[in-house]
């Protein structure tokens, strides 16, 4: 297994003073021990801790796939379609129209992206005898001309998977964290929305929180092109040690985050209707000086000024009561959810939803606006329960169910490997 482990270093001590051959001979005791883990009877494979792929075991790599073509490569325009780029390549209309008949059984050309590749080979004579397009960075459906007939097959690109981990501490907030650590800002945001129902990432993060992850990152031909799962983490809040192990279900091939005991990292809401939550500007209170009416009255919700359309989400399971304008509240959406509870989410842009409509939690509903009486665009986020106003930052929450009994015994074995990984760290510093 390909384990690639970033050390931050720390003022105290530095990897290179580290007597070399002590390193060694701990980072492969660590090796040794993780390998040798024993697996636990009749544990699927999904479930044992995430192996690199190796590129052998995906089919050739493009440019050797058709090797006595020549390969012409073009990135579509904005505007684009699959005709225009044929026709440049001498297909006629009747052509282009039964190649598109023939593939959309696998795939409609006519949804073709902007901005991605295109790979058509053609033969000495200028005829097209194949034709590749990425469909996504792991995927490309390739389309064959077989006597007159075009045949197409979704193949895999010859991605590699490596399994990292970083660890790092809080100065300011979790982008900046996870960016100091030579990762993108988007590992942060898969970092929060696993932690979501705990923590707060904006109001509750303190200097010094600290976290650790497990997770894969993917390359072609040596590029980074992208995240896989995060497998484990661990996340340090104001001196509470939340952690999440990812676990899919053999039966169902469900996946969710569990904690060590294999209690669901989900409640009955996230903590807040962002994926990261942007500043507070006023809080629940019986008694607030309204900021266009100049009066003292109650605010039965949090106020969380973000910019125009930045996306909002449901906090929970719900139907959809209502969605459009209400008044002072302007566009509004409002949702029942279970065990009495309801969410209004005020003064939006737009409104994604409409009455009736299920929706579950951390879909999007709507776009922060200034609709309504307002002094400027914000979110104004509000909860009842048995019909009563509460403080959506003070009232706990129940969990959802945990891990189903029958897979406890697999669960754990899993997490064991995992906490070796998140432990490895304190195992190798301890030692000096």
């Amino acid at each position: 297994m390909q384990v690639k482990i970033k050390v931050r270093r720390s003022k105290e001590k530095e990897i290179g003073r580290l007597p070399l051959l002590v390193f060694i001979i701990i980072a492969f005791a660590i090796f040794l021990f993780l390998s040798f883990l024993p697996k636990a009877e009749g544990e699927p494979e999904n479930n044992a801790t995430p192996k690199v792929k190796s590129e052998e075991s995906f089919p050739q790599k493009n440019e050797e796939a058709f090797p006595h073509l020549d390969q012409k490569k073009e990135i579509i325009r904005r505007g684009e379609t699959l005709s225009d780029i044929l026709s440049r390549h001498g297909f006629s209309s009747a052509e282009i129209h039964k190649l598109r008949t023939d593939v959309k059984p696998v795939y409609d050309l006519a949804k073709i992206t902007a901005g991605r590749e295109i790979r058509l080979y053609t033969r000495q004579d200028g005829k097209v005898e194949a034709i590749e397009y990425n469909l996504d960075s792991e995927s490309y459906i390739c389309v064959q001309n077989r006597e007159g007939t075009y045949k197409a097959t979704t193949k895999k690109l010859p991605i590699k998977t490596e399994l990292h981990m970083i660890w790092g501490a809080i100065e300011n907030n979790l982008p900046n964290a996870i960016t100091k650590e030579g990762e993108q800002e988007v590992l942060a945001y898969e970092l929060a929305e696993i932690f979501a129902w705990d923590v707060d990432f904006t109001i509750d993060l303190r200097r010094g929180d600290s976290f650790k992850i497990l997770f894969e990152k993917k390359y072609l031909k040596g590029e980074f092109v992208g995240y896989g799962p995060i497998h484990a983490a661990e996340f340090t809040n104001q001196d509470n040690k939340f952690t999440a192990f990812r676990y899919t279900y053999p039966d169902t091939q469900e996946t969710d985050y569990f904690n060590a005991e294999g209690q669901s990292l989900r409640k009955e809401f996230l903590k807040s209707p962002f994926k990261y939550t942007p500043r507070i500007t006023s809080y629940f209170s019986h008694s607030r000086l309204h900021p266009v009416r100049k009066v003292y009255r109650p605010h039965y919700g949090v106020d969380y000024a973000a910019n125009p359309g930045t996306p909002v989400y449901t906090t929970a399971d719900g139907t959809v009561l209502s969605a459009g304008w209400n008044g002072a509240s302007g566009r509004m959406v409002h949702i029942r959810h279970k065990n009495q509870y309801e969410t209004m989410y005020l003064h939006l842009r737009k409104c994604f939803v409409k009455k009736g409509d299920r929706v579950k939690g951390g879909d999007k509903i709507g776009e922060v606006g200034a609709s309504g009486e307002v002094s400027g665009p914000h979110l104004d986020y509000r909860i009842k329960y048995a019909g009563k106003y509460i403080n959506p930052l003070s009232h706990r929450f129940k969990p959802v169910k945990p891990l189903r009994p029958e897979f406890m015994g697999n669960f754990m074995h899993t997490a064991k490997n995992y906490i070796m990984y998140l432990d490895a760290p304190l195992i190798i510093f301890s030692a000096f």
